[in-house]
């Protein structure tokens, strides 16, 4: 398997002159899903946690509801990109069939290959408002997120996608040039460990668009903190699915923009 960044030579520029040196890049690679020798979807991913990667894509898009509904996964490396090639329980392979589709995405697509409207604004699960978390709480965590992040630390050019638990702090961070990547990544490696997602919140380095949200929702976790802005369909979104939406979250404060009664004042918040 490829590594996820590799280093490359490149001349440096500044005021004083140039000079060779070497560089840390990602690398992204075409990685192919399949579900009983169809393709489903061909994505611009970095080829890391590929496992993790092919269960949550499952997950998030709706094709299964449990990890154990994969009955045989294999990891096929070609010439030109890799196959994760997935053998889906009987009723999850006929349900797939009756609404295939095909889905060609680079590495910033989230909704790419949709090919109706009420696909692209499918209806998610509705979570409820138990949970609490503290505003120390959030800070902590979005504070341990970059020491964590071991390929951005070398490329600086990698999104990450985190889970935090009440009291535990980040349990899980999976790491890609693209960030609906990252998060399914997570999203996979979450439902393989068998991690109880309500009294959580996911950790994004990214914008939060509504293809993000969607798969918070798919996902279970009812807090979304980001360290850049939403957009407006995803605060829409957010509000109908009961997920509290933060954003624009700094080492000094951020903003909430959807279901504020979860974030608690106090250090001793509870779920």
């Amino acid at each position: 398997m490829q590594p996820p960044f590799l280093r490359v030579p490149r001349t440096l520029w500044r005021a004083e002159g140039a000079s060779a040196g070497e560089r840390a890049i990602p690398e992204e690679v075409a990685v192919a899903l399949t579900y009983d020798g169809s393709t489903q979807a061909v994505m611009m991913a970095t080829p890391s946690d590929l496992e993790d990667f092919a269960v949550g894509f499952s997950l998030s898009e709706g094709i299964i509801q449990h990890p154990s509904e994969i009955e045989r996964f294999e990891i096929v490396e070609q010439a030109i990109g890799v196959e994760l090639r997935m053998w889906l329980a009987a009723s999850r392979g006929q349900a797939l069939a009756s609404r295939r589709r095909y889905m060609a995405g680079p590495t910033g697509c989230g909704l790419c290959g949709i090919d109706s409207l009420s696909e692209a604004m499918r209806s998610l699960p509705v979570l409820g408002e138990a949970m609490r978390v503290s505003a120390l709480e959030i800070r902590a965590a979005l504070a341990a997120l970059a020491p964590l992040q071991l390929f951005n630390r070398e490329t600086h050019a990698m999104h990450a996608a985190a889970f935090a638990r009440v009291g535990e702090g980040v349990v899980a961070l999976r790491e890609d040039v693209g960030r609906h990547n990252a998060l399914d990544k997570l999203c996979g490696a979450l439902a393989r460990g068998g991690v109880d997602v309500a009294s959580g919140m996911v950790l994004l380095t990214s914008r939060v668009s509504v293809e993000m949200v969607q798969k918070t929702a798919m996902l279970g976790a009812p807090l979304i903190v980001a360290v850049s802005a939403p957009t407006a369909l995803a605060v829409r979104t957010a509000e109908a699915a009961g997920i509290t939406l933060v954003a624009i979250a700094r080492g000094d404060g951020f903003e909430v923009f959807t279901h504020p009664d979860r974030i608690a004042e106090e250090a001793a918040a509870h779920v």
